[in-house]
């Protein structure tokens, strides 16, 4: 099974982690919807959704950028609206798009607060909402629907959320839609699942984290090439919804041990680790 023909619709696709696995779809031949907000290029976080759509072509695939916040109801809705006109429906849905801030309670200020919550956890949902009426018709049409959320294993311990309540809070409320998701989605067919990595993941949104050495971090393709064996397995069998994958041991689960490749840093042998990793 593999992707070709496939419409992703993929959120913070402009770059990163949802840019990589859109161009790794791209190199089956998929169609790549590029939502995301950057459209105008930032010196500080390279790429726009229309780079994103070259370098989708370019791998192979075709490309329909949008310009998307997803804390927007109309605009995502019409967005979705333009996926189906241009490639006749969406297979899959990629909730990428996310906000970070790692500031503890009393330096978390409202607006951040709700920046997070709005993308992560709010626009998680409602970008699942708008787009559940063309899984259904994907899956009833044996096209293999899926939803892949990029956001960790619900871990409910102190040490995850007393030095950042509000990110946590709003990475679970991810997590908590993969969890409701994939036991109302079954029926349908549509399989549910997120994605984690073990390692923190150099990007350029990591770099604007002060003290991360981007050095010993993975890059971007470790998380594609996982999203990719989840996004072509078997939709419809039980064992391949509601999942907590993460990276390395779902690529070991698939004779994939040598991850080398991945490295930033050749050799590297200690990571940055990610959050929420047990």
């Amino acid at each position: 099974m593999n992707l070709q023909g496939r419409t992703l619709f993929i959120t913070g696709a402009s770059r990163g982690i949802g840019l990589a696995i859109a161009k790794r779809a791209a190199a089956d031949g998929a169609n790549i919807v590029v939502a995301a907000k950057t459209a105008e290029p930032n010196p500080k976080l390279p790429g726009t959704i229309y780079s994103a759509a070259e370098a989708i072509r370019a791998a192979g695939g075709q490309a329909l950028p949008l310009q998307v916040d997803i804390r927007e109801e109309e605009g995502v809705l019409a967005a979705v609206a333009q996926a189906v006109l241009t490639f006749g429906g969406i297979d899959i849905l990629v909730n990428n798009a996310s906000a970070i801030g790692l500031g503890d309670t009393e330096h978390t200020p409202m607006k951040r607060y709700d920046l997070m919550n709005g993308i992560n956890a709010r626009g998680t949902y409602l970008c699942t909402q708008a787009v559940l009426p063309e899984l259904k018709k994907s899956a009833a049409a044996g096209r293999n629907a899926h939803v892949l959320n990029m956001s960790p294993p619900l871990s409910m311990k102190t040490h995850w959320f007393a030095p950042h309540t509000a990110y946590t809070m709003a990475k679970y409320g991810m997590s908590m839609c993969t969890l409701g998701h994939a036991g109302e989605f079954r029926p349908y067919g549509i399989a549910v699942n997120s994605l984690w990595p073990r390692t923190a993941i150099a990007t350029a949104a990591l770099q604007m984290i002060p003290g991360v050495d981007l050095g010993a971090c993975r890059k971007p393709e470790i998380l594609a090439d996982a999203a990719y064996l989840i996004l072509t397995s078997d939709a419809k069998d039980p064992n391949n919804t509601g999942n907590f994958h993460i990276d390395d041991t779902l690529l070991a689960a698939h004779g994939q041990t040598d991850l080398e490749r991945y490295s930033v840093t050749p050799g590297t042998r200690q990571f940055v680790p990610d959050f929420f990793v047990d």
